[in-house]
């Protein structure tokens, strides 16, 4: 029998994965976690997002939603009317510019989100289950230190676009 030839990147460990990698990761299971634990009440992770977007900032325009939910502005613009069709948000005119539609949660959808809580909470408990107060306290702050710093970073490069 031939034993093939094996590659250095083979006989070496490749090291630890990139924190990106991990973060990537994380965020790969808690969403697959929640669009299980949110599917039975009709919405996806993406729309819990976008519905809790709204109930912490108040009524918000599309774009405005997209940019804080993650989203392209196109996508936003359909989970929108989904939203507003199964009455869990409303849109009604800026003020100021009446061309500018603001959405906001109606009383059903914050009905909705409080539906919702059990379910998340219990992924957000299993993902710090095995962690001491002070664990759980570092990870936040390190995990709110990693997205101030992109953040800036992605600012940076935004103000030096021609």
């Amino acid at each position: 029998m031939i034993e093939p030839v094996s590659t250095s990147a083979e006989q070496q460990p490749a090291g630890p994965p990139l924190t990106l990698y991990l973060v990537k990761r994380l965020e790969l299971v808690i969403r697959a976690l929640l669009d299980d634990a949110l599917r039975p009440l009709g919405l996806t992770t993406l729309q819990y997002t976008a519905l809790t977007v709204l109930e912490a900032s108040g009524a918000l325009s599309s774009a405005q939603l997209a940019r804080r939910s993650f989203l392209r502005p196109q996508t936003m613009h359909e989970m929108v009317l989904a939203l507003e069709k199964r009455g869990l948000i409303a849109r009604t005119p800026k003020p100021d510019n009446r061309r500018v539609l603001l959405a906001g949660l109606t009383e059903t959808g914050h009905r909705l989100l409080a539906d919702c809580t059990p379910a998340v909470a219990e992924v957000e408990d299993a993902l710090l289950a095995d962690l001491s107060p002070g664990q759980r306290a570092t990870f936040r702050e390190g995990l709110q230190h990693g997205v101030s710093a992109l953040g800036a970073l992605s600012s940076q490069r935004r103000s030096q676009e021609p």
